[in-house]
């Protein structure tokens, strides 16, 4: 079934936060919404969808601060891996380390596992399990499209260096469970610009084919 995707960017670090739509039911899921919720919020209205679903790639501030504003005008259930439930709740811990405002974690938190499916209308997302730039971070497939959250950026991958945060766990996780999926797949970043899987695999300097790591 089709999926329409409509990405917003959000706040001061340039965060894309995503509205994924059933174009069958007009059933939505949101995705990543770290700041400015109400312009999520304004795009839901704008496009008459039902929300049934909140997403979460990773807990890190930037991607999960603004999930319960959203949650309080659309009730859903919010999706994440466990293993990054320590860092949700040290939500408020991790604003306060960048100048950030306070933040209230999501509630009716639901735990997804590799090779889940997740329903949006009569769409399915894949889950694969991406550790690495945090111990519980995912993408969500929906072939031809691969959210990828800060796992995988145009030509950089997400940042290793914060707590939970592995460059062998992350180079290993792109290598093994993402580039195999197929070249054509478009990439859907957290941060900046899409890209693809094929781009990536041979041209990405830190874990294309190319890269020189131990």
């Amino acid at each position: 079934m089709s999926l329409i995707t409509h990405r917003l960017q959000l706040g001061p670090l340039d965060n894309n936060s995503y509205l994924l739509i059933d174009e069958a039911t007009r059933e939505a899921a949101v995705m990543d919404v770290g700041f400015e919720p109400e312009a999520m919020l304004t795009t839901i209205v704008a496009e008459k969808v039902r929300v049934t679903s909140l997403l979460l790639t990773h807990a890190h501030y930037d991607h999960a601060a603004g999930m319960r504003a959203i949650q309080r005008v659309h009730p859903a259930p919010c999706w994440m891996h466990p293993a990054d439930r320590p860092l949700l709740a040290r939500l408020a811990e991790q604003g306060e380390a960048f100048g950030f405002p306070p933040a209230e974690p999501p509630a009716d938190l639901c735990d997804l596992a590799d090779r889940q499916s997740v329903t949006i209308g009569e769409s399915a997302l894949e889950v694969i399990h991406t550790p690495g730039h945090s111990p519980g971070g995912v993408c969500f497939l929906h072939a031809p499209d691969l959210w990828v959250g800060d796992t995988l950026f145009a030509g950089s991958i997400g940042r290793t260096d914060l707590p939970g945060g592995s460059f062998e766990e992350l180079a290993e996780s792109i290598r093994t469970r993402l580039f195999p999926r197929g070249d054509s797949l478009r990439c859907h970043c957290g941060h900046g610009p899409a890209t693809t899987i094929g781009i990536e695999r041979r041209t990405n300097p830190f874990v294309g084919e190319e890269a020189h790591f131990a």
